[in-house]
């Protein structure tokens, strides 16, 4: 990415509504080269999608648990691994280093949602082990916003 391609990057995650006029300002482009930049940003995967970004607790879904799963070693765990990107209330399943095998992100309603989610979903799938489970009691910081690395020559 240039320079350029990394300043609408940047703009673009910080307000994804911003229009192609707001976008060619930043971009020091014509409208219709800024929605190029645009486009082909979108073609090479950089921009992966668009959304809104939700409150989670007007949406129905306050309370976040950090969860972590250990699965038997030596195991298959494409069962898991299938079944944690079906499940709305994962936000995010890492595969990860040391004694446990994932880490999952969960947004709920409450704690009997989330005890139906470990004791109807997780802990039943073969191989789950043990489970280990983290509420958050306060949100210091939640962002999505990538930190966009210096431009390249390309």
């Amino acid at each position: 990415m240039d320079e350029i391609d990394r300043n609408i990057a940047v703009a673009l995650q910080e307000d994804g509504s911003s229009g192609l006029a707001e976008l060619a300002k930043v971009a020091g482009l014509s409208v219709s080269a800024t929605a190029e930049r645009v486009k082909r940003l979108e073609e090479r995967g950089v921009i992966r999608g668009w959304r809104a970004d939700l409150d989670p607790a007007a949406v129905g879904c306050p309370m976040l648990a950090h969860v972590l799963a250990a699965v038997a070693p030596g195991r298959d765990d494409a069962a898991f691994r299938d079944r944690m990107r079906s499940e709305e209330a994962v936000l995010e399943c890492h595969a990860v280093t040391g004694a446990w095998t994932y880490l999952l992100k969960l947004r709920v309603a409450d704690l009997p949602a989330l005890d139906a989610f470990l004791n109807e979903v997780l802990r039943v799938l073969p191989g789950v082990q043990r489970v280990e489970t983290l509420l958050a009691l306060a949100t210091v910081k939640e962002s999505a916003i990538l930190p966009v690395a210096p431009a390249t020559e390309e």
